[in-house]
């Protein structure tokens, strides 16, 4: 199964579409065990890493991040 695939078509989906597709997919991490989670975050955060240190995606600052989420609480 190709994933890269799959995120970027999930990514494509409209905002409230993309929350419910990350509420499933959280809910259903709630069976793994403490150690399956903490391999999950570490292969998620060195992944994450690697798409940066490629230049594979875009930095956004905090100050963005933060002003985009207060307009969406509007």
């Amino acid at each position: 199964m190709d994933t890269s695939l799959i995120e970027h078509e999930a990514l494509l989906l409209p905002v409230s579409e993309r929350a419910k597709l990350a509420h499933k997919l959280l809910l259903s991490l709630d069976s793994l065990s403490d150690s399956e989670i903490e391999v999950a975050w570490l292969d998620e955060a060195e992944r994450r890493a690697n798409d940066i240190d490629q230049g594979l995606v875009r930095l956004i600052p905090a100050e963005e991040v933060s002003r985009k989420a207060r307009n969406l609480l509007k």
